[in-house]
């Protein structure tokens, strides 16, 4: 029905359209006055005056009817029906899926309650019926007056060009609202979900707790005194990922970058830097499986040999404990982190470096510098700030990351700056918490939103700060 409404609307707004734009053709020929605006222009408003309202009125159908109808059927449920809940509101579902076409649930009921919810069903189908038909009347009336009022502004006198041009301001207003109303709308959430949590969990013991283990909590009386809340312990594990990951990214990026913005030829280049960027486009949990079946063993293989040379010796110590590393650590899951980070570090820090002005360089080989000299006290100090940037957009990254550390760090939460320990991260615990069938009444489910809101503010925190350094960039070199 929607998509046969949108095909009729389609044709009217192009007949509008054609119509408009021949009436005004025609007044340009035999009218003594010039045409303020094209022909296209009237065409374009008429066309928009066509379709805008009635898309409008049926948008509002599309999201409204089905709770206008929920809202009618459900104040006049059959005596029939069951008293209690959940089985008087799934009674109600399974009537509208019937009223769909589809089939009801595994829910028993009696015979009478079965004659009960055909005919529920029925009623929901008719009153869907009379809505569909008053939404259709309703849509052409509103393509029928906006085409009328297009059609008479559609004179020579008229300005359509600007008409034309606000009703793409507005949209384009409309592209840049969606954005920042679903930022709000995240914001919001996450603020309303963690107060929640924070009437049951002090924040200051959340910002500094040193144990994790919300699974101890279980009563809500008992979550203060359990101390099962403390967040540290992931902060610590996801800073120390994120460290070694950009150990990993920050060198290698820089030095790609470098030789690709310096040394290597057009030829190198044009094959080299796809090659590279080809890593940003491998799905995440693709390198969490690399980082589990293959960095994770040959590290621990690695260590355990090593451990076992030590075993004996005046390192007895460290070697009995290298050879009990696991393949969960720390470690892996940084350096496959730092490697998916490469190209992003590597990108970003070219087109930087490509940005700096030519005759900064050849300034610096006019007074005898060679290549590398250049490089290294003009070029990168003055893409310092660029390059800045793009590091703190790559750490805002490697600290969102969830699949590459739930897959080689593990999930042990502990405080601890040993790189070859079993850790786990912020973005791990939050997966954790709400993953299977959870309510959003208790607080260890509600820890997830606290957890949130934090890596929210230091994500946004550290990408502010990028973009300061960015524009300041800007400002100096453009």
């Amino acid at each position: 029905m929607t998509g046969l409404i949108l095909i009729l609307l389609a044709g009217f707004s192009v007949a509008i359209f054609l119509l408009a734009r021949n009436r005004l053709v025609r007044a340009a020929a035999t009218g003594p006055g010039r045409l303020h605006s094209r022909p296209r222009y009237h065409a374009a408003h008429a066309a928009i005056w066509a379709a805008v309202p009635a898309l409008l009125v049926l948008f509002i159908l599309a999201v409204a009817g089905p709770q206008i109808v929920t809202t009618i059927t459900w104040a006049d449920l059959p005596s029939e029906a069951p008293t209690m809940e959940p089985f008087r509101s799934q009674f109600q579902y399974d009537a509208e899926a019937l009223a769909r076409g589809g089939t009801a649930s595994a829910v028993t009921y009696s015979e009478g309650q079965l004659q009960a919810l055909n005919a529920h069903a029925a009623r929901i189908e008719s009153l869907n019926g009379r809505i569909r038909l008053g939404g259709l009347a309703a849509v052409v009336l509103a393509a029928g007056i906006g085409g009328l009022y297009a059609w008479s502004r559609a004179r020579p006198d008229f300005r359509a060009r600007n008409a034309v041009e606000g009703w793409i301001g507005g949209l384009l207003l409309a592209c840049s609202a969606v954005a920042v109303l679903t930022t709000l709308g995240i914001v919001m959430s996450l603020v309303w979900e963690s107060l929640r949590f924070f009437q049951t969990v002090s924040p200051l013991e959340f910002l500094t707790g040193t144990h994790w283990s919300p699974q101890i909590a279980i009563r809500a009386d008992q979550v203060g005194s359990s101390g099962g809340f403390g967040a540290v312990p992931l902060f610590v594990g996801t800073f120390l990922i994120m460290m070694i990951a950009m150990l990993t990214a920050a060198p290698i990026g820089l030095m790609a970058a470098i030789y690709l913005a310096e040394y290597a030829s057009s030829f190198q280049r044009a094959w080299i830097k796809p090659m590279l960027e080809v890593l940003a486009g491998i799905p995440t949990v693709v390198y969490g499986f690399f980082a589990a079946l293959t960095v994770g063993p040959a590290f621990r293989s690695a260590f355990n040999g090593l451990g076992g040379l030590l075993v004996g010796g005046p390192f007895n110590d460290l070697g009995l404990y290298l050879m009990g590393v696991q393949n969960q650590m720390a470690l892996v899951a940084g350096i496959v982190m730092g490697i998916m980070l490469i190209p992003f570090v590597s990108s970003l820090s070219d087109d930087i470096i490509n940005a700096v002005p030519q005759s900064l360089r050849d300034g610096s080989y006019a007074m005898g510098a060679t290549r590398s000299e250049t490089i290294k006290r003009v070029v990168l100090p003055a893409a310092l700030p660029g390059v800045a940037g793009a590091m703190l957009l790559a750490v805002s990254r490697a600290i969102g990351e969830t699949m590459i550390v739930t897959m080689a760090a593990g999930l042990q939460a502990r405080i601890t700056a040993n790189p070859l320990e079993s850790v786990t991260t912020v973005t791990v615990q939050i997966v954790t918490l709400l993953t299977g069938d959870q309510e959003f009444d208790s607080p260890k489910t509600l820890s997830a939103f606290g957890l949130g809101l934090t890596l929210f503010v230091v994500t946004l925190a550290l990408n502010v700060i990028a973009l300061r350094i960015v524009q300041h960039y800007r400002e100096q070199y453009d």
